[in-house]
């Protein structure tokens, strides 16, 4: 049976009043649509974390700085639930616009620090509608726990630092990204790829993961990163938009391996850009 699809906050709060009144917690799942592999993996760990399951879709036109993706991101409502059948989640949020932003909607969230650099450093406000988008969802659900992929690492880093300055009561759980047997981590982008790209894809974690053990032996950072991107563009990558080591624990910078540390990347390959980030062991 296909959960129900809400598009308005009354008939949201509607159901979340009736399910705090029986005792019951309550997990969120946001997200964007073109649901695949890796939103489910999510759906699955808050299934197992909470009594009520709620999975938002709603494409959030404040975190793209470029229309031309926006309207090119892939709207794939009815495909959709069909998938989130088999795990009889509780709800399926599709709020329409005007309950995400209404007329005169003036507020804006922003989140220094984490959102520096990186994806924030090349997608100018995108951050800032996360953040947004994120902190009504949580609002609007009022969900005990929520539910992150870690190949958004950096997203997952700031919706984090966001619910907790906000004073937010809730758990932000992060899920290990889910990637296809080559390696090639899923993104609902990887539908937008043809199908000679697609052969390419996979050069990115690739040189990743090669560059994330020449780091953890002992190699020097700079040296590393520089080949590993330089070995993404001979894999057929048009161009690597970062390559960096990063704290696992502050997303701060890092020259040489001294602690936990994350090994993020962005690269676009015809048209499509892709992200990724690795554990690099200390």
């Amino acid at each position: 049976m296909i959960a129900p699809i809400l598009r308005t906050l009354a008939d949201l709060r509607a159901a979340t009043s009736a399910w705090r009144k029986a005792g019951e917690t309550v997990a969120v799942v946001p997200t964007m649509g073109a649901l695949h592999d890796g939103h489910l993996s999510l759906v699955r760990a808050a299934k197992a974390g909470a009594d009520r399951v709620i999975v938002t879709i709603f494409v959030n036109p404040k975190q793209f700085n470029n229309p031309e993706d926006l309207e090119n991101y892939p709207r794939t409502e009815h495909k959709d639930a069909e998938k989130l059948e088999p795990f009889a989640v509780d709800a399926i949020y599709v709020p329409d616009v005007d309950q995400i932003y209404p007329d005169g909607f003036a507020t804006n969230v922003s989140v220094s620090g984490v959102s520096e650099g990186l994806c924030g450093a090349h997608r100018p406000g995108h951050f800032d509608g996360v953040a947004t988008i994120v902190s009504k969802l949580f609002n609007q659900t009022q969900a005990d726990k929520a539910f992150f992929g870690e190949k958004d690492f950096q997203q997952l880093m700031l919706v984090r630092r966001m619910a907790r300055d906000l004073d937010i009561p809730i758990e932000v759980v992060g899920c290990p990204t889910i990637r296809e047997e080559d390696g090639l981590a899923l993104s609902s982008r990887n539908l937008l790829l043809s199908d000679r790209a697609r052969v390419y894809a996979p050069a990115l974690n690739v040189a990743m993961t090669r560059a994330a053990e020449r780091i953890a032996a002992g190699e020097d950072v700079a040296t590393v990163l520089g080949e590993a991107a330089a070995e993404v563009v001979a894999g057929g990558f048009n161009d690597v938009e970062y390559m960096e080591l990063r704290s696992a624990e502050t997303l701060q910078p890092m020259t040489a391996l001294t602690g936990p540390a994350r090994l993020l990347a962005a690269a676009n390959l015809a048209g499509v850009r892709l992200i990724d980030n690795i554990g690099v062991k200390d």
